[in-house]
């Protein structure tokens, strides 16, 4: 089964359109250094927040990418205009 990272954060509206810029930026680096990104989710929720989950093929390959972030010049970048911002690692067990 494929695993998930789940990001959670806030942009300050003023931020927005420069923060989806750097995202499309990190998620196009990832993709060409790090095979296995299959999807990546960015919902606006409710309360004004972010819920931003990337789909990996496998744990392994999450993994590698996750140990080459700091790499990845985008990455701080695009992370500089998020606040309270967390992450979880899970398995996804069902999908249809």
């Amino acid at each position: 089964m494929s695993v998930v990272r789940s990001h959670t954060y806030s942009v300050d509206p003023a931020d927005l359109e420069e923060f989806l810029a750097r995202r499309a930026s990190l998620i196009g680096t990832v993709r060409e250094t790090h095979p296995g990104l299959t999807a990546a989710l960015l919902v606006e929720l409710e309360d004004g927040t972010y819920s931003d989950t990337w789909h990996w093929e496998s744990d392994a390959q999450m993994g590698a990418a996750l140990a080459a972030i700091s790499t990845f010049p985008e990455a701080p970048l695009t992370m500089a205009l998020t606040r309270d911002a967390t992450a979880l690692n899970g398995r996804v067990v069902d999908e249809r």
